[in-house]
């Protein structure tokens, strides 16, 4: 009997996808749990499996189309299914729409594995790994018309790399006051509707406190003898520890109950060329400073390469945010859906200040803490965030 495969719903807040690529052609064999396509969420990358052995009966959606989670992508016909049956059943069509077969000769882009060599798609769509995809975005390199030096004439990292050095055309004047105009799709759509979404279902006030961290700082120097750690991760080390103590701020509002998890997931937020992603690292309170140095710089790496997986950013229940290395002092974090708290990291600046009744040479940073006021009020927030500033200057004594 064959199989409809429908785009999968990856999280509560997912609601679409975007099919990035094909792995198979249509009457091309497939085994169960062998990568059948690819989808791009407001999240990540993920590789869809076959949840069965047997045959690519017909595409359903064009590569590039966003499809609502539930809708059907694919058909894998199993033996002895009817292929003449089914191509009637799911008539050829060259339109993005949800019920079309791709045709038996269309050229889709192949996996990594796949050594067959392959033209563009229609569109001037090319096989392209992600980390070329995600690296090209960054490097300004265009992909279109580009062959590839991977199997099948996918485009590499390398690459990518390779076209980035050589010299560009100068581009022609502009001969005209028209305006540039960007269509609000892909991350950039999904970040602005999750934003939206975010400042009107919650009741957002954030809070600003400038803070001596100066102890901070001589922790950090002695630390870094030993391995290597950020302030941000000193900060999770301690927003993680806090949260212990204060766990409101670590709760969520769910119909009419304040919803309190068993666990401190702190997400970090990453910038990357298209928008914000936040790895989590779970657990993070019970997790000592070092291991939580060498998770971040991991999660982050894998951020910027296009690695992530779904249970890399999924499950937060507190987020940090560190603008500080952009010189920003001070900032009003939005916070991701779902949580009760985000704690924004400002830079850190040498200023004279009053140290025990005397003026004296401190490093001074700011955190501004915005939260939801339906579940928490002010004082209890304020008192979260002293705790903050305590354990990322001493630890938890």
């Amino acid at each position: 009997m064959a199989i409809e495969v429908a785009m999968p719903k990856f999280g509560l807040t997912m609601h679409e996808g975007t099919v990035q690529r094909y792995f198979k052609k249509v009457g091309e064999p497939v085994t169960a749990g062998e990568p059948l396509y690819e989808v791009e969420t407001e999240k990540v990358l993920y590789e869809v499996e076959a949840p069965a052995s047997g045959t690519v009966a017909a595409w359903l959606v064009e590569e590039g189309a966003t499809v609502d989670c539930g809708v059907a992508v694919a058909v894998i016909a199993e033996a002895g299914d009817d292929l003449s049956a089914l191509s009637s059943r799911y008539p050829s069509s060259n339109g993005a729409h949800s019920n079309s077969m791709a045709p038996p000769d269309r050229e889709q882009a192949i996996g990594a594995n796949d050594a067959t060599p392959s033209q563009s798609s229609p569109g001037g769509r090319r096989p392209v790994s992600p980390v070329a995809r995600k690296l090209a975005a960054e490097l300004g390199v265009n992909l279109d018309g580009m062959t590839g030096s991977g199997p099948g004439g996918r485009v590499t990292r390398e690459d990518v790399e390779r076209a980035a050095k050589q010299p560009k055309a100068a581009a022609p004047k502009a001969t005209g006051a028209a305006a540039a105009r960007t269509p609000l799709r892909g991350a950039r759509k999904t970040i602005a509707e999750r934003m939206h979404q975010s400042l009107r279902d919650s009741a957002q006030i954030t809070i600003m406190t400038e803070a001596d961290v100066t102890a901070a700082t001589e922790l950090r120097a002695r630390l870094k003898q030993d391995f290597d750690v950020t302030y941000t991760d000193l900060i999770v080390h301690a927003a993680a520890r806090a949260l212990l103590r204060h766990p409101r701020m670590n709760s969520h509002l769910e119909a009419a109950e304040i919803v309190a998890p068993p666990e401190v997931n702190i997400g970090i937020a990453v910038a990357l060329s298209e928008g914000l992603i936040v790895p989590v690292i779970r657990d993070a309170a019970r997790k000592a400073l070092r291991d939580i140095a060498l998770e971040a710089k991991a999660l982050g790496e894998k951020a910027r390469t296009g690695h992530l997986k779904l249970e890399d950013v999924t499950g937060g229940t507190f987020t940090v945010t560190n603008l500080g290395t952009y010189s920003v002092d001070a900032f009003t974090p939005i916070l991701n859906p779902g949580e009760t708290g985000i704690l924004g990291i400002g830079r850190i600046v040498e200023k004279p200040a009053i140290y025990r009744g005397e003026i004296a040479r401190r490093a001074m940073m700011t955190l501004s803490l915005t939260f939801d006021h339906r579940v928490v009020d002010g004082a209890p927030a304020a008192e979260f965030l002293q705790t903050v500033i305590e354990f990322f200057n001493y630890g938890e004594r």
